[in-house]
């Protein structure tokens, strides 16, 4: 006799947006990824405030100012070194995931916004502006520790359909610290002579959020299984990822599969990685794409807004104001990004990106060039600026994060975040330094140079970077491999009684 049951769905292979995952994504990329964009453009439009409580500070120690001079010197280090401490918290970080996990990592690094806050907060009470400095050295570790880990985590437990859409949550994370940054900071809210301790002291909420909502998600099922060799939490996790109609035992077999790949390799340190010929390709691609990132401008043309503003009529004190119109345009491109990334995929949204980024360059060069015989095109220049935010908010700002994470597996993933993370922070430090010099030596010609680096990491991405749209990690092994001119090994059924070999001991170490 036929049974008239319903038929059991059959468990899909396509993840869908679960609750679970979603405020995983949240409680990772905004309380941490925040900490990134605030602490980039607090201190931007108060800057002739806190200029001042140094020079203050300095007259009640010695009974005199600062020359212009040493006091610009001591502004300059206040905000570049906010970038080297990125660059330490990039060097340090292989070992912290390796040893603590991707969200013991993020939960760690919350003492790296804590401790800053508080001294920020007590500043002006004790009179010492060297803790606004040391400050921003340990939120650059925290910036740099965040920005290497998050791509990791987002990347490994979102599914692969939907990889590229939460990864770009990252940068949507950061762009909204940085809007924020802005709206605080305006002189009617707390960017003023009274409330800039307590604007400096909200990078610790974030922190504190993420200490308290964190714990109660999943660590990576990938770290859990292929490094920790955990099947049955690594399983759990994978449920309460993607849902009860889902194949979690495919997925499975994929990471194991990804677990054979890293035993044929090993696990590789920074300086294995460099010569090691099957990730020549995927190695070098993310050098281009992070140190494109910010060799394209993006930093230069935040510098240079200000006196585009004015150039244009707008008096100083609204130019902050046209600031935080430029926020919204590079919040709501970035969401622009995250919906059309898995439609229109990665290499699309980057080509489009650079390609508008490059051409505003153009533009603005000339607009700027001009302007002094055709007063009009001061007008034509901030539009440049706005169409340049919206280019690289739609690809190289956001990106390069979902592409990172897919193209190396788990065995070199940890030693590829940290090379790109220093190519991030020296590169953010070295345009930092270096353009003020440049555009007071070529003036407007300086933005023809980032045009031509757009041009150029275009070219490169064109040529060298394929799809990963809705590809697994192994999958896109495959494609490098054959770039790399090498052939994957054949895969190995594990046997029971070694399920998980822990990697080679002399390959540990994370250099």
């Amino acid at each position: 006799m036929e049974s008239t049951g319903t038929p059991l769905p059959t468990p899909s292979l396509k993840g869908r947006l679960q609750p679970t995952v979603v405020l995983t994504t949240l409680s990772a990329s905004f309380c941490s990824a925040f900490q990134y964009g605030y602490n980039i453009a607090v201190v931007n439009t108060p800057h002739k405030i806190l200029k001042s409580f140094y020079n203050d500070t300095y007259f009640e120690r010695h009974g005199m100012f600062m020359d212009e001079n040493a006091l610009l010197l001591l502004w300059s280090c206040t905000v570049s070194i906010f970038c080297l401490g990125g660059l330490l918290g990039s060097l340090i970080v292989g070992l912290m995931v390796d040893k603590c996990g991707r969200k013991g990592t993020l939960l760690i690094n919350n003492i790296f916004a804590i401790v800053p806050a508080i001294l920020m907060g007590l500043s002006k009470v004790a009179h010492a502006f060297e803790l606004i400095i040391f400050s921003r050295v340990l939120l650059g570790v925290c910036a740099g520790i965040s920005y290497s880990t998050l791509p990791m985590y987002v990347g490994e437990v979102a599914p692969k359909n939907l990889r590229g859409s939460l990864g770009t949550m990252i940068e949507v994370s950061v762009i909204t610290g940085v809007l924020l940054a802005q709206i605080f900071s305006l002189q009617s809210i707390l960017g003023n002579a009274t409330d800039w301790p307590v604007l400096l002291a909200l990078t610790g909420v974030p922190a504190v959020i993420q200490l308290v909502s964190l714990p109660f998600f999943p660590e990576s099922p990938r770290y859990t299984l292929i490094q920790k060799g955990d099947e049955k939490t690594a399983r759990q996790a994978l449920r309460r990822l993607r849902g009860h109609n889902y194949d979690v035992e495919a997925e499975m077999d994929d990471m194991r599969r990804e677990e054979r790949a890293e035993r044929a390799e090993g696990r590789l340190s920074v300086l294995n990685l460099f010569t090691f010929r099957p990730q020549r390709w995927q190695l070098l691609s993310v050098i281009v794409l992070m140190g494109g990132q910010q060799l394209s401008g993006i930093n230069a043309i935040n510098y240079y807004a200000d006196i585009i503003y004015i150039s244009a009529g707008v008096e100083a004190i609204q130019s902050q104001y046209i600031t935080v119109g430029a926020g919204v345009i590079n919040l709501v491109m970035t969401l622009v990004s995250a919906f059309l990334i898995e439609r229109v995929g990665r290499r699309i949204l980057l080509l489009v990106g650079y390609g508008i980024c490059g051409s505003s360059c153009l533009v603005l060069t000339m607009a700027l060039l001009f302007q002094s015989t055709v007063p009009e095109l001061s007008y034509l220049s901030i539009i440049c600026v706005f169409a340049y935010i919206s280019g690289h908010s739609i690809g190289p700002s956001p990106v390069p994060s979902v592409v990172r994470a897919e193209i190396f597996l788990q065995s070199s993933r940890t030693a590829a975040f940290m090379v790109d993370g220093t190519v991030h922070w020296f590169t953010n430090f070295i345009v930092g330094l270096a353009f003020p010099s440049l555009q007071v030596a070529i003036g407007a010609y300086s933005f023809i140079i980032f045009a031509v680096l757009c041009l150029l990491t275009a070219i490169y991405i064109y040529l060298v970077i394929p799809e990963t749209k809705g590809k697994t990690f192994v999958e896109i092994n495959h494609i490098f491999a054959k770039r790399n001119g090498v052939e994957i090994p054949e895969e190995k059924e594990v046997t029971k009684a070694e399920p998980h070999m822990l990697p080679m001991p002399a390959k540990e170490t994370s250099f």
